[in-house]
This record gives C-alpha cells, sequence and structure tokens, in this order.
C-alpha cells in the first residue's frame, strides 16, 4: 500500500500520534527487507495500525475526500467520462460526474500533478478521493480492463496500429478536448511554438513563449499517439504515414481572433514529433512604428524602402522577426499604385493587396523560379522570403538593377557579415555594391515585467563576460524582474526588438569593390556611425527594458 511513499506515510503518520513505541523507524521497513512490503503495508501486517485510520489520515494530510466503502460498481455516465488509458496511467476511477466536475478514486493520491493533469485534460473540476488502493485498482480492471488487454479499448494503440484505429482515437472525445485546451492553452499564454514531444519513457508538450520553451505538466506516455493523431486529422495529414515528414496547416477562430497553426511533423525513435507554429494575425500589428526602431533608424529605413530599386536586406537568426519587419515595410508601401509580389515558405501573414506565392520545391516551385516569373509580372516591389543559394541571390541582383526594389532576409550574426556572405556565395563585388541599399540585423530579447521590476545589481560573472563593454555600466542602474503571476514567475513579459543598420555609402561601396575583410568593413561602418547589436542591446539595458542576461544569450 502507497509504495514508494514511506518518508511521507511515517511524518503523517508521527505528526498525528499515530505511531506507537513499537512501530519500526523508515529506513529498516524497506521493501528490501519485508519482502517487498511498502511502509504502511509493514505497520498494517504488524497489527501497528488500522487500515481505515490510514486512509482518513492520508486523506485529512492531503486535503482530499474520504470514501471507507466504494461501490462495487461504478455510474455508467461517470465511466464514459473518463478515457481507459487516463484511468489506468492515472490509477483513478470516476465514483460520481456532474456537467462541472468529477470525483475520482485514487490508488495513488500522492501524486502532486494528479489532479491538475486530470482536469486539464477533462476540462472539469477534479476531486480526489482516498479509499483502498487495493479496491480503486480493481474498480479499474473491473470497467476499464487491464492494460495487457486493451487492445481493443479506448486510448490504447496495438503495436500495429492501422489508420482505422487511430482514427477512432482521435476521435474520442477525450483526446478531442485534451487537444483543444493545449492550443487554447498556448494561444492564451501567446506562445509562438507548441511542441508535442514523445520520449521512450513519457510525453512532453511544450510551449515557446517569448522565445523560451516552457513545460505543461506532462500528461501519460499513453496519450502521444492518439493526441499526436488528432493533431494530424486536423491539419489533413495522413495519420497513417508515420515515417515520413508532413507539413500542414490548422486555421483556427477563437475568440472571433482567426489563428492560423502552421504544421510539422517529424519521425523520431519513440514516435512522431509534432511543432505548431502559432500565426495569429489579430496580435501582429504590421507597423513601422511598433517595430521598435530608434527614431533616427525608424526615419532611414523609411527613407530607404522609398528608393525606386536596390536591395534591402534584413539578416538574424531563425525566430527574430525578420519577417514582421519585412511584412511591415511591405505594408508601409502597399498602395493602390504599388505592384507588390512576394515568395515566401510558408506565406506567415496574409496581406491585402499584395500577391503572395508559396514555394512548393516538390513541384519545382522554387525562390529562384518563383523570382525569375515575378520579373514578367511587371512588379515595382518584389519580396523573397529569404536568399538561400546562388541562383536566387543572382536573379534578386538582376531585378534590382532593371528597377525593382528587393527586399529579402539572410541568416548571419550581423550586418556585415551579409555582404561578404553574399560574396561567399559568388557574387561579384562589384555588382553588390551597385545594388544593395542597406542591411538591418535584429534579435528579439526579452522585455523585463513591468509588474515586478526592480533595480538589480548585475553579477560580477556576466559583467566580467561583456568584457570591454561593462565598463559602461559603472554607476549606472541596471533592472531585472523578480517574478510574479503576471509573467508567469520568469521576470520578463513580452519581447523588444534589438537593431544594427548598415548603410552601404559611397565609402564602404569602394571597399566592397576592393574585397576587404569582414573585420575591416565592420570597422570602417562603425566609423560612419553604425551602432551595432551589442552597443544597441546595452543601451536597452540601460533604459531599464531588458537583462545584461538577455544580451550575452542573443549578441
Amino acid at each position: 500500500m502507497y509504495e514508494g511513499h514511506d518518508q511521507a506515510i511515517h511524518q503523517l503518520l508521527a505528526a498525528r500520534g499515530l505511531l506507537g513505541p513499537a512501530a519500526p523507524p523508515v529506513t529498516p521497513v524497506t521493501p528490501a527487507g519485508t519482502g517487498g512490503r511498502s511502509y504502511a503495508a509493514a505497520l498494517i501486517a504488524l497489527g501497528l495500525l488500522d487500515p481505515a485510520v490510514l486512509l482518513r489520515a492520508v486523506a485529512e494530510h492531503l486535503g482530499a475526500g474520504y470514501d471507507p466503502d466504494p461501490p462495487a460498481a461504478l455510474p455508467a455516465e461517470a465511466v464514459a467520462l473518463l478515457d481507459g488509458a487516463l484511468a489506468r496511467a492515472y490509477g483513478v476511477a470516476p465514483v460520481s460526474a456532474n456537467r462541472h466536475s468529477v470525483a475520482l478514486l485514487a490508488a495513488d493520491p500522492f501524486n502532486p500533478n494528479l489532479a491538475d493533469n486530470l482536469a486539464f485534460a477533462l476540462g472539469r473540476e477534479v476531486r480526489i478521493v482516498v479509499a483502498d488502493p487495493a479496491r480503486v485498482l480493481s474498480l479499474i480492471r473491473r470497467h476499464y480492463g487491464d492494460a495487457a488487454d486493451a487492445a481493443g479499448t479506448p486510448g490504447e494503440i496495438p503495436a500495429a496500429a492501422g489508420e482505422a484505429d487511430l482514427e477512432r482515437l482521435a476521435g474520442q472525445p477525450p483526446v478531442i478536448h485534451f487537444v483543444n485546451l493545449v492550443l487554447t492553452q498556448a494561444i492564451r499564454d501567446r506562445a509562438s511554438d507548441i511542441h508535442f514531444e514523445p520520449f521512450e519513457h513519457g510525453f512532453k508538450i511544450r510551449y515557446r513563449i517569448d522565445g523560451v520553451l516552457h513545460e505543461m505538466s506532462p500528461p501519460p506516455g499513453v496519450l502521444a499517439r492518439p493526441v499526436i493523431s488528432r493533431v494530424k486529422v486536423m491539419a489533413g495529414l495522413n495519420i497513417a504515414e508515420c515515417r515520413l515528414p508532413q507539413d500542414g496547416r490548422i486555421p483556427l477562430t477563437l475568440g472571433g481572433r482567426a489563428v492560423d497553426l502552421r504544421v510539422s511533423t517529424l519521425p523520431t525513435s519513440f514516435g512522431e514529433s509534432v511543432v505548431l507554429r502559432v500565426l495569429d494575425q489579430s496580435s501582429v500589428r504590421l507597423e513601422l512604428a511598433r517595430l521598435g526602431l530608434p527614431a533616427a533608424m525608424h526615419a532611414e529605413l523609411a527613407e530607404i524602402i522609398r528608393r525606386p530599386n536596390g536591395i534591402l536586406l534584413v539578416t538574424g537568426p531563425t525566430g527574430s522577426g525578420k519577417t514582421t519587419t519585412l511584412y511591415s515595410c511591405l505594408a508601409a508601401l502597399n498602395t493602390v499604385d504599388t505592384k507588390l509580389l512576394t515568395v515566401e515558405d510558408p506565406v506567415e501573414y496574409e496581406i491585402d493587396g499584395v500577391m503572395q506565392v508559396p514555394v512548393n520545391p516538390g513541384a519545382g516551385l522554387t525562390f529562384a523560379r518563383a523570382l525569375r516569373t515575378f520579373l514578367r509580372q511587371d512588379p515595382d516591389i518584389v519580396m523573397v522570403g529569404e536568399i538561400r543559394d546562388l541562383e536566387t541571390a543572382q536573379i534578386a541582383l538582376q531585378a534590382a538593377l532593371t528597377g525593382h526594389l528587393v527586399l529579402s532576409t539572410l541568416h548571419t550574426n550581423d550586418a556585415p557579415s551579409a555582404v561578404t556572405r553574399l560574396v561567399d556565395m559568388g557574387i561579384e563585388p562589384f555588382l553588390l555594391a551597385s545594388t544593395l541599399e542597406a542591411v538591418l540585423a535584429q534579435r528579439l530579447v526579452r522585455r523585463i515585467c513591468p509588474a515586478c521590476k526592480k533595480a538589480s545589481a548585475p553579477p560580477d560573472a556576466l559583467l566580467r563576460q561583456l568584457g570591454s563593454d561593462h565598463t559602461g555600466l559603472a554607476g549606472r542602474p541596471c533592472h531585472a524582474g523578480a517574478g510574479c503571476p503576471d509573467c508567469h514567475h520568469t521576470g520578463y513579459q513580452g519581447r523588444l526588438g534589438i537593431f544594427e543598420l548598415l548603410r552601404m555609402t559611397d565609402p564602404l561601396r569602394e571597399l566592397l569593390v576592393q574585397g576587404v575583410s569582414l573585420l575591416q568593413l565592420r570597422r570602417h561602418a562603425a566609423e560612419q556611425g553604425m551602432t551595432s547589436l551589442r552597443a544597441a542591446g546595452l543601451a536597452a539595458v540601460f533604459a531599464g527594458e531588458t537583462t545584461i542576461d538577455e544580451v550575452l544569450k542573443y549578441m
């Protein structure tokens, strides 16, 4: 009885004065010394403790209900509410239920996540009731069967489950409700991505909020395939195909808001990993003024995108907001007298008045092929989701040379690196010098939560990591978030952009043609007034918007 909780049982019985002088200590009564019996079972076997007294003490200690005589048969409506896989995985039997709550007899009421996990899965309040564990397990076997015999019961999946089995499992009300709750909670918490990850001994669900992954209370591992199958059904994917990656989308409307979920599956050793990218059109304001650019940089960028031709590159790692910046530029340029075309992988947000083309490599529609076709569509402005290869780069330069403004992205660490990256790809320096107008590098760092923000001295170790940059911190206040319910006790809420703008002036064009190194290019750009990402990040630290830790993490 209550194996694995010997110490807890000893402490609660001692606190209530239920351990007499003859009661043995915990250590000698380990399973190895008692034929596998738990401490509670040993006390009962020795006649030192009445089982009913123990169960009532456990219930009082945990603040749970107590049922001294569970029914021989559970109510049918309560049994129908709980999936067999959940009942067996958590060791619970539903003894009563209504529209808002359910009472569950628990074989192991010491599980700290028991009520929360089952409330999340069932979508209603859960009340845990303590009863004889043997009686609880017997009720589970009677109404839901043994795990070994559960091939045909809800929630358990045969080793060679076919498409019909998976469809049946994915369509069960508890699974549907559980997935809907996961998606709703993720969108409510402003998650950008939702990760469903099966492992050998568990099933994880994680949200990426403000660029950082947070793990929710883990559901039982037996839910992995039903939940993943449900997501695939919603995305219109082949649920019987588990050996190859698949991509799909789930359009949702939550609270009157249109939300698009981009679904990607990946076969792993223990099942399919599924990641959903949350694209919430209502939460994104595509305006240059809302990007958080410094006033002078905002004015420069607004002037650059009004030029009749040339190339503007936005660079940074995945998830740094490059596409949002380009969309904001397009929104500023989107007028009735301007033809705008984009090729993207995929189209993230739909912009009225802009012709947006998703790439389709399987059908032969690549960035390069779409861009080549664009030039016959009489555009004024072209956006290429990403310059990935020499062919795409060459066509983009040709478009700029023939009187088009081209917007695109690259994956480089800073703005000067984008210039040398294109040269390394094979672009002639003189062609790049004549077409490239500017490079905007950016990062997203977490913003200190305003509700729990307070002055804080940064640790010496962080200051040492800053090197010579830390001298500017002398005598200047820094801030950090203490953690509160508003920020889920992380100390951060929301994100802000950190930017670095490289303008291609005539002196820099001459240096580019001469083939100077990246270090020389970076030094000359700084001499011309370019503010580096690191300096911009420290300025945000001085302004009390973010922390040194965030600046060091991303720059």
